[in-house]
């Protein structure tokens, strides 16, 4: 298990100062491995119980702006504190999981912690809260307007059907909207993906049509 103080120092370089004590005593409270991780573009958080690592641990991108950080922190959280009580009888993102989630996350609701257009968007959010948060497109625009390099990006969701844009390193032609996931085409392979629609691309070129 990590040190606290390795945990106190973790926290405070990743999320909003005022919000620095209260994770601190979500930690202590309930302890847990904390790791952050490279960027991973298919989650930005998660939380695992499995005996075969011997202790809850709680994983989280490194690159993630404070406020994101933040939210990601106590969605995961949630997820331990309802581990705790019910064991994995319940449904992850279930009632057991909204009520966790939003109960933990009032004590950050506060303009000390969140900016206005942030707090605007947690408010209509945590009546609620979806699974991810990249599941709401407006709550996923405001908190990325906050990221180092949101200038260099654009959501998926946010370009014409057939633009061209780079992903990972690849290129691809962006093709129709499945649910929350886009078909795509790949330029150099001419294989076809389903990319989630919030996931941010580069280098497009617009669709004229």
């Amino acid at each position: 298990m990590m040190h606290p103080e390795k945990i106190h120092q973790t926290l405070h370089q990743h999320v909003p100062g005022a919000a620095c004590p209260y994770c601190f005593h979500l930690w202590k409270n309930t302890p847990f491995e904390l790791k952050l991780t490279r960027s991973r573009q298919s989650k930005v958080g998660d939380f695992t119980s499995r005996k075969s690592i011997g202790h809850p641990r709680i994983t989280l991108n490194r690159d993630l702006n404070p406020f994101l950080f933040l939210i990601t922190y106590i969605h995961e959280v949630a997820h331990l504190h309802v581990y705790l009580k019910y064991g994995n009888r319940v449904d992850p993102h279930g009632e057991e999981w909204k009520s966790a989630f939003k109960q933990l996350m009032v004590p950050t609701l506060q303009k000390e912690v969140f900016p206005e257009e942030i707090l605007h968007e947690l408010g209509r959010h945590m009546v609620n809260p979806k699974a991810s948060s990249f599941a709401d497109a407006d709550l996923t625009r405001v908190l990325r307007s906050f990221d180092k390099h949101a200038d260099q990006y654009t959501a998926l969701s946010d370009i014409p059907e057939g633009s061209i844009f780079q992903f990972q390193g690849r290129y691809f032609r962006k093709g129709k909207l499945k649910r929350t996931r886009v078909l795509c085409h790949e330029i150099k392979t001419r294989r076809n993906y389903l990319v989630p629609a919030e996931v941010l691309v580069s280098n497009v070129q617009l669709s004229m049509l």
